[in-house]
């Protein structure tokens, strides 16, 4: 089967790439496949879980269902965008701290959602971060864990704002 091929370019992680992909190509395949990003997982592949979504423009994005060519021209971030100069993000580390990870799967998509929540709303309720992560599935924790270590990289956000 002859695939056809795009050239788009885009931002990833703050820095623009030009790749070559197939026409039919997901975001989602792009990211894992082309340009070897893995930490974005592909769960359900039909948009109901959330393991896979970005944040693109600002926005939590499903990258499974996301046409690779609509990335062109677009800044995306991933999980391992999140990373500064080898420091966790605040969320990745509490995350860690407040042991909301159980298997990871889910990990990276909610990460990716909050952190899009938290470009819109630097002071979230519990209620608003719970319907920012209604979208990504765990099967491991029972979210409380997860939102609890949200509302904690949300307070040490704060502090760290209040001191600049």
């Amino acid at each position: 089967m002859d695939q056809r091929l795009i050239k788009i370019e885009f931002s990833i992680n703050g820095r623009r790439v030009a790749v070559d992909i197939a026409t039919e190509m997901t975001a989602l395949q792009v990211l894992r496949e082309v340009l070897e990003l893995t930490g974005t997982k592909e769960g359900c592949g039909i948009g109901e879980c959330g393991a896979c979504t970005i944040v693109v423009d600002g926005d939590a994005v499903n990258a499974c269902l996301l046409p690779g060519v609509q990335l062109d021209g677009r800044e995306v971030l991933t999980v391992e965008g999140l990373e500064k100069d080898g420091k966790l993000h605040v969320l990745q580390e509490r995350f860690i701290s407040d042991h909301a990870v159980q298997c990871g799967f889910c990990t990276p998509g909610i990460l990716m959602s909050t952190h899009a929540l938290l470009n819109k709303n630097s002071s979230p309720k519990r209620a608003e971060i719970a319907k920012a992560i209604a979208g990504n599935l765990c099967r491991c924790t029972g979210y409380q864990q997860i939102i609890t270590s949200i509302e904690n990289a949300v307070d040490n956000l704060a502090r760290v704002e209040g001191v600049e």
